[in-house]
Parts: C-alpha cells; structure tokens; sequence
C-alpha cells in the first residue's frame, strides 16, 4: 500500500441520525467511484454514534467486494479507551491525535474532529442539522477550503 499517496477520507455524521437507508444508497456507490479511481484510500472514521458504527459497515462491505478495493479503514479515537483491542479487531488502523491527547476530555472530540479534517483530501459528511459535532466539522472543512460532500443535501443518484 502507498501510505504516502494515499487519498483521504473524513467521515463525519450525527451521532444519531434519521435514515439509515439514505446514507448507504448514497455512500456505498461514492466510495466505490473513488476507491475504483484512486490507487489507495485511507477512511478516517470516529466511533461515537450510531452513524460512525453504521458507515464502518458499509465500509467492511465494500472491502469484501470483489475487485481492486485498496482500502483502509482507519479509526481516530480522541482519547484512549480502555477497551482498544477490541478496535484493533475491527479496523485496519487506530489513531490517537496528539492534539486530541492534550486536550481535556471535554473538547477531546472537536480537536479529533479538526485533526480529520486537516488531514483529510476530501469530507463526506451527512448533516442534517446545524448544530453538533459533525456539523461543526464540516463547517471548519468548509472554511479551510476542503471538498466537502453533504450526503444529506444530494437528491437521488450522488453520482450523477
């Protein structure tokens, strides 16, 4: 895998959100364009609500696709947590933020959040709501210039 030309991903969402069925007709065939156009993709995923646990399964699905799916799926947690090898089980790779360490707990996850985007070439996100961690997150995407996809603004088909 080229780590050093990877494409990145942040994903960002409510942690609890209305359709289910909505996001996955929209995000599965997205990351199947880019993961087909691009040599490696590197997913930044959080764990704290039902949409982060909710689009790693869509993600394990594709990997379990047939054909070139380089992909890798990459956990960033805002602080440690006692139960990491159960992570390790389930995501290809697991960071932790320095700037995110330093920080009280309280605010761990905004600084985790600002770390994805600033590391990430492209944010997929599904907001419904202004207001919340994700929808901070891609307002801070929006405001340091970063391709922002707002799966819950597209009608229909995400790749027409």
């Amino acid at each position: 895998m080229d780590f050093f030309n990877a494409f990145r991903i942040a994903l960002f969402g409510h942690r609890d959100f209305g359709s289910h069925n909505d996001l996955e007709k929209k995000l599965f065939p997205l990351l199947r364009e880019i993961t087909s156009s691009q040599g490696y993709v590197e997913i930044y995923i959080g764990r704290n609500g039902e949409f982060d646990v909710f689009t790693a399964t869509i993600i394990r699905r594709l990997k379990r696709e047939p054909g070139e799916h380089n992909i890798d799926m990459t956990c960033i947690l805002p602080y440690t947590v006692k139960d990491i090898e159960h992570y390790a089980k389930y995501y290809d790779d697991i960071i932790i933020p320095d700037t995110s360490i330093k920080t009280p707990p309280k605010y761990s996850i905004i600084k985790r959040n600002k770390w994805m985007v600033e590391h990430a070439d492209l944010v997929i996100c599904y907001v419904e709501r202004s207001q919340g961690g994700a929808y901070e997150a891609m307002k801070y995407a929006n405001k340091i210039n970063k391709r922002v996809i707002n799966l819950a603004d597209i009608k229909g088909d995400v790749l027409r």
